[in-house]
């Protein structure tokens, strides 16, 4: 997935300039579950760096996003380990607070949400929080093992490539001996040249719903803990391309022009929101019967039962939602795609939809996983307690 040969390298990775001439650019939506971020309580934040819960999770998105995994020395392990990642925390915690502080930063709008990966509570001999777990395996999947996974996942977002990468570069050198680079990966959000909501790289709307500050609290936080999902999808573009207009809009269950219900009708507009509302998990002909499970029988909004739109409607899911931060990618002219970006409860959530699409979605044809990660987000800091606090003591 995420880019392992990169790991290393402190240099920027400007790529948007490889779409360049794709066209409107491609939603974000098209293949999550989630809606567009939603701002948080007043209360849930405090003022800068510092806060009960970290920044990045409900923040409205920002045009960039870098990510960075990093796996704990080998030789550091128990309590010497838990010692070491303490340091790097308390570095990291004073190096944000200053940089997120700062005009620059601030201009920017520069978040920085750090996380541990599944296997690292047990290698520090720590008790590992309730929902932190691994994926299972998927059909379909490609996993590049260097470029999936870490001990450490660190996610970055701002306006400006310079504020993460020079952020980045700041918290790798902070992690000294004690981490040690695993993979990057940057992404971005299309400019939408309309002035509404951006596309992802298959051409779809990023529709601007979202779930609000209760529902986040219903799905998402986890006292001021959350999971995040991270994926990396490559894309088949030009294949999708080839298809007539009709037909990608059955395959993704939503008007291409606006991102809305097949209907017309003013259903939620978010693919990631799809078939919310929805009376039941069943679609119904219009005698009241369920229909077959073949490529022309539609839900109440018209989507496809074998749409994508269809396979992530979280009234299969009794109404659980994620709170999705997808981005674009562009690596080469080869390899372009989707980072999805989702944080929820629990990641056993995701692994359920995951399970439906490869089963149901005919959207799935067109992906290919190549990178995957799962990390529990820690609670923020706090002044005198820094990051990593209520885990390493």
């Amino acid at each position: 997935m995420l880019k392992a040969k990169n790991a290393a390298s402190g240099s920027p990775t400007r790529r948007r300039v490889l779409i360049a001439g794709a066209g409107a650019g491609i939603g974000l939506t098209t293949v999550t579950a989630c809606a567009r971020d939603a701002e948080p309580p007043e209360d849930a934040r405090g003022p800068g760096f510092h806060g009960p819960r970290q920044a990045g999770v409900t923040t409205p998105r920002q045009a960039t996003v870098l990510l960075l995994s990093y796996d704990l020395d080998p030789g550091l392990r128990g309590a010497a380990g838990a010692r070491a990642l303490k340091a790097v925390f308390e570095a990291w915690t004073d190096a944000l607070a200053r940089t997120t502080g700062s005009d620059a930063s601030r201009a920017a709008r520069l978040t920085a949400t750090v996380g541990i990966g599944p296997g690292l509570p047990a290698r520090l001999g720590l008790r590992a929080p309730a929902a932190l777990r691994g994926l299972p395996p998927f059909p379909g999947d490609r996993l590049d093992p260097a470029g999936s996974g870490g001990d450490v996942l660190v996610q970055l977002c701002a306006d400006s490539t310079d504020a993460t990468e020079a952020t980045g570069e700041t918290l790798t050198r902070l992690a000294g001996d004690a981490l040690h680079a695993r993979w990057r990966q940057d992404g971005f959000l299309p400019p939408a040249s309309d002035g509404g909501a951006p596309r992802d790289l298959l051409g779809f709307r990023d529709a601007p719903s979202g779930l609000t500050p209760e529902e986040c609290e219903r799905w998402v936080w986890s006292g001021n803990a959350t999971c995040l999902v991270v994926r990396r999808v490559h894309l088949r573009i030009e294949d999708f391309a080839r298809l007539a207009e009709h037909r990608q809009e059955e395959i993704v269950g939503r008007r291409r022009s606006t991102g809305g219900p097949l209907d017309g009708g003013s259903g939620n507009a978010a693919a990631g929101n799809a078939g919310a509302g929805l009376p039941s998990g069943t679609a119904r002909d219009a005698h009241g019967a369920p229909v077959r499970s073949h490529a022309r029988a539609r839900d109440a909004h018209g989507a496809p039962v074998r749409s994508h739109a269809r396979a992530v409607d979280p009234a299969l899911d009794g109404g659980a939602r994620m709170l999705r931060r997808a981005y674009s990618y562009a690596d080469s002219p080869t390899d372009q795609g989707m980072l999805f970006l989702a944080f929820m409860r629990d990641p056993a959530l995701f692994a359920r939809v995951q399970r439906r699409m490869a089963a149901q979605d005919e959207l799935s044809g067109f992906m290919e996983a190549r990178g995957s990660a799962v990390a529990h987000v820690l609670p923020g800091a706090r002044p005198g307690r820094p990051l990593g606090a209520d885990l390493l003591g």
